[in-house]
């Protein structure tokens, strides 16, 4: 079979010029994107130019258009907002202001345009693309460039990055700073849920969202809400009396407070209003609740971006030059979007024209049309059977979260949830208990298990456990946890031959902050975690401002899988990330403090080196310590920092939230289907390969596996996949930390037509 492999090096960008700019609104994550498409950019041997002030700087020109330097860039990834600037610029909308764009990047001879904004930047990026040619005509006939440059110059490439709060861009499942901002929303709500639960006071918030309800949606799920509004799905006629209702019910069930989350376009029925202090006035006149408005506003652009958006950003800049090293004259304009976990090129103008046909089809009151076209991000999803659900392994934040969704959604389908404490250790002891829809109320935003959680393996009792299961009549099973969970789930399947109460469905869903599920790019918990480990290395190299140089080993956890330390450093700017996958030696440590001295001299002033717990025996983070202090005398000095359980605690990230949400959710609706495809003469009997899996996002998709075609995907030694999609980001954080390396880009985003983008999207819902 010939290679396929193809790998950076044989991409070279040699005589290329690349202008980037961020346009519109600012959007945390725009910085990251910045700094990938640099250093990037220079990686490749192109000259790479900052364009300040958006399209409004290149119509000015002059220093608005500066040659962008690999150091220019240091110290930005944490940075929130925009470092070279955005506007909204009336001259690039006439012909004129256009043309003298041109002349302006023809005179630096920029043809290539990586474009970081909202739809509107990216359709005035295409007009421009395709007036290109005319406008090199106009400068040659006026004499303000010669035949020969407009001939040098004669194509003009575009490739797009969304930077846009809202999410409301098609085509892509998330965009640069949405996981910021509902960071912003979710701290705030958290903070007022305490208030609130005080003085038993009602809190109306309102968050942006003029034409998108995505971030009403997923806050209202993340932190538990009573109820949202959103534009593209208008509450029915009578809605008044509905909410009042579920309020007062709230109540009655103890509750002693209630939130209501309001999008800023948030309409009835009819297009009228619907603002935040109506319905604050509604709940007071209909209901006497002390109730208060919070209005967000530009909160929510601000601050640090998450590590999503770090990671997102950076993966998203070095492929959009990627996409300008392999265009032709004749590919169209593209943008790089996010497909589940897979970069994706997606015809620019595609992805506008969808976008414009959802605010038509709002503005035509078509409204399930419109939720249709966003796609799955606005969906949410008679027999009567008990369902058990248990947490396994160690704690991971978002277990709570899962838990919640996977108990409503159950009662809602008409299934009795039962609640195992303790794992496996309190199944055979017994401590299983119904849990009903108020039981996990206020569970969303809580770290940890409240369930509890134990490692313990239930092989040793499983005559017990089989007891317990005829004893409370389970008839499925939802298994949340590490690896623990998935060993227990094979030992429960490799048990039904002797005891036929284990025949029934069981799906696991993977929470764990190593995310070293095999099955499962993503797990429960990660996402907190690197949060976690970005903030701890944002403060540290913070302490060192003003300072001499310094360096700082960072020790994190994930057992022996690398995952936190290689995305992590990633999203923290790291210089290196040692990993038991890639192993090392005292050759490569040597080099590493050689090249970070190298650097240390010529421009930074702090460094950053991340080592997994279990990366090497011998090799320990005393011992990198102390080689760097040793070898970097002179030039800097080192501190180290032992991170441990804090990547395991406080409240979840708002991505770990609504992951957690809709995973449990899908894997409650595949019990339902299951028992029902299992029942036969009035009992559950489910003994195939199927109905023990385990469900985990693939590549785009979340997708049920039996676990027991995982076996041959594990290494059981070292609780870690045999192949892991995370390796290939390795080199990605080598090349911005100005090594030079192989990168293989055959896994790169291909172009690929919206329509068959939504159709795979919406069929994995």
């Amino acid at each position: 079979m010939p290679d396929t492999k193809k790998f950076i090096e044989n991409l070279s960008g040699a005589g290329k010029c690349i202008g980037v700019l961020t346009s519109g609104g600012d959007a945390q994550g725009m910085n990251a994107a910045v700094r990938a498409v640099v250093r990037m950019g220079i990686y490749v041997g192109a000259k790479v130019y900052f364009i300040h002030e958006g399209y409004q700087g290149m119509v000015d020109g002059g220093d608005n258009i500066k040659e962008a330097s690999w150091e220019s860039v240091s110290s930005m990834l944490q940075v929130g907002g925009t470092v070279i600037g955005s506007a909204r610029c009336k001259d690039f909308r006439t012909h004129e202001g256009r043309l003298r764009a041109a002349l302006n990047l023809v005179q630096r001879g920029i043809t290539n345009l990586c474009v970081i904004g909202g739809d509107g930047s990216l359709t005035g990026a295409n007009l421009f693309r395709e007036e290109w040619s005319g406008l090199l005509d106009e400068l040659v006939q006026s004499g303000e460039i010669s035949e020969e440059a407009s001939q040098i110059h004669s194509a003009l490439h575009i490739v797009g990055m969304v930077g846009s709060i809202d999410n409301d861009f098609c085509g892509t499942d998330m965009t640069i700073g949405t996981d910021s901002a509902l960071h912003r929303i979710i701290e705030v709500v958290d903070a007022i849920m305490t208030t609130a639960q005080s003085h038993q006071r009602t809190f109306v918030l309102e968050v942006m969202g003029r034409h998108c309800g995505y971030l009403a949606l997923v806050s209202a799920l993340a932190c538990g809400a009573d109820w949202v509004l959103i534009p593209e799905m208008p509450p029915k006629d009578g809605w008044e009396e509905q909410m009042c209702y579920k309020l007062s019910e709230s109540r009655l069930r103890g509750s002693r407070l209630n939130i209501i989350i309001v999008a800023e376009g948030a309409t009835d029925r009819h297009g009228n209003p619907i603002s935040s202090n109506a319905v604050k006035e509604l709940v007071v006149r209909c209901l006497g609740f002390d109730t208060r408005v919070t209005i967000l506003g530009h909160v929510q652009r601000g601050g640090t971006p998450s590590a999503f958006d770090r990671i997102l950003a950076s993966r998203m800049g070095v492929e959009a030059v990627l996409a300008l090293l392999e265009a032709s004259p004749g590919t169209p304009a593209c943008v790089v979007s996010l497909c589940g976990n897979q970069a994706v090129r997606v015809p620019l103008m595609e992805c506008v024209q969808m976008t414009q046909e959802v605010q038509k089809a709002m503005d035509e009151k078509r409204f399930e049309e419109a939720v249709r076209l966003r796609g799955s991000r606005c969906q949410c999803s008679s027999y009567s059977f008990n369902v058990a659900v248990l947490n396994v392994g160690a704690p991971a934040a978002g277990m709570n979260a899962a838990v919640r969704s996977a108990v409503r959604v159950g009662i809602t389908e008409g299934h009795t949830m039962f609640a195992v404490s303790d794992g496996f250790e309190g199944f055979y002891k017994g401590q299983i208990k119904e849990i009903k829809w108020g039981d996990v109320g206020g569970w969303t935003g809580q770290g940890g298990s409240l369930l509890g959680t134990k490692r313990t393996l239930p092989a040793k009792h499983i005559d017990k456990i089989a007891e317990q299961m005829r004893i409370h009549n389970i008839n499925a099973l939802l298994v949340i946890g590490g690896f623990e969970a998935y060993l227990g789930l094979m030992e429960l399947q490799a048990a039904r031959s002797k005891h036929a109460e284990l025949c029934v469905p069981m799906v696991m869903v993977p929470a764990t902050v190593s995310n070293n599920i095999p099955g499962s790019d993503l797990s429960i918990g990660a996402d907190t975690a690197l949060n976690a480990i970005t903030d701890t290395c944002d403060r540290i190299k913070q302490s060192a401002s003003g300072t001499k140089r310094r360096v700082f080993i960072i020790e994190t956890m994930g057992g022996y899988c690398g995952y936190l330390a290689t995305v992590g450093g990633l999203a923290a700017g790291a210089d290196a990330a040692y990993i038991y996958e890639e192993p090392f030696d005292i050759r490569e440590l040597q080099s590493n403090v050689e090249h970070l001295t190298e650097k240390m001299k010529t421009s930074i002033q702090r460094g950053l080196v991340l080592r997994n717990e279990n990366c090497s025996e011998n090799y320990t983070t005393d011992f990198i310590y102390q080689l760097y202090n040793e070898e970097g005398k002179g030039v800097f000095d080192c501190r180290k920092n032992v991170l441990g359980h804090m990547q395991q605690g406080g409240a979840p990230s708002p991505f770990d939230r609504n992951f957690g949400t809709k995973i449990a959710a899908k894997a409650m609706q595949w019990i339902s289907k299951k028992l029902k495809e299992f029942y036969r003469e009035g009992r559950v009997f489910a003994n195939t390969e199927d109905s023990a899996c385990l469900l985990g996002m693939r590549r785009r998709a979340l997708v049920f596996q039996p676990v027991i075609q995982l076996k041959d995907e594990t290494d059981f030694v070292h609780r870690i996949p045999k192949e892991q999609w995370w390796l290939r980001l390795r080199p990605l954080m080598k090349i911005l930390a100005k090594y030079k390396t192989s990168y293989d880009v055959s896994d790169s985003g291909q172009l690929e037509h919206i329509v068959r983008l939504r159709a795979k999207d919406i069929s994995a819902i």
